[in-house]
């Protein structure tokens, strides 16, 4: 007989593995993305652009805001353990980032269900929130640690 293991109890078996797994995300890394916090269902990043990702008119490329949205969203959603994809965001960009300064991503889980999730996403430089996303991810049957079953 078996016995399906909560998403909360995922969370806690293999907490260090799936933190390991996130925060070593290549991509992120080459960006200078830092993983902060992982809870379930949410996360925390930071950044300090630099001045390769600029725009044309000097603040940061919307492209770099989106990436660590994207990111800290992925951290979020995966953070079960259970593999989950992006289907679907929406990015609202408010006011521009500026080199130099700490960009803080948080993800939080809005609702979930056995195969898809919603996310709200916050950015801020500073204390000012530059930019918001919402998103969806599309929760595989699949584990990247442990297993459903035990």
């Amino acid at each position: 007989m078996s016995v399906k293991v909560s998403d909360q109890t995922t969370h806690e078996m293999y907490y260090d593995k799936i933190f390991q797994t996130m925060e070593n995300e290549p991509y992120a890394r080459m960006l200078g993305i830092k993983l902060i916090e992982l809870g379930p269902g949410s996360a925390i990043a930071e950044m300090v652009p630099n001045e390769n990702m600029v725009n044309a008119h000097g603040t940061v490329h919307g492209g770099i805001i989106f990436s660590l949205a994207d990111y800290v969203f992925a951290a979020a959603s995966n953070s079960y353990g259970r593999t989950a994809v992006g289907v679907n965001n929406n990015v609202n960009f408010m006011s521009a980032g500026k080199v130099g300064q700490t960009l803080t991503a948080t993800a939080k889980e809005i609702k979930k269900t056995n195969r898809l999730a919603w996310f709200s996403i916050h950015v801020y430089s500073s204390e000012e929130l530059i930019a918001t996303m919402e998103a969806m991810v599309y929760r595989m049957n699949q584990h990247f640690v442990g297993s459903e079953e035990s």
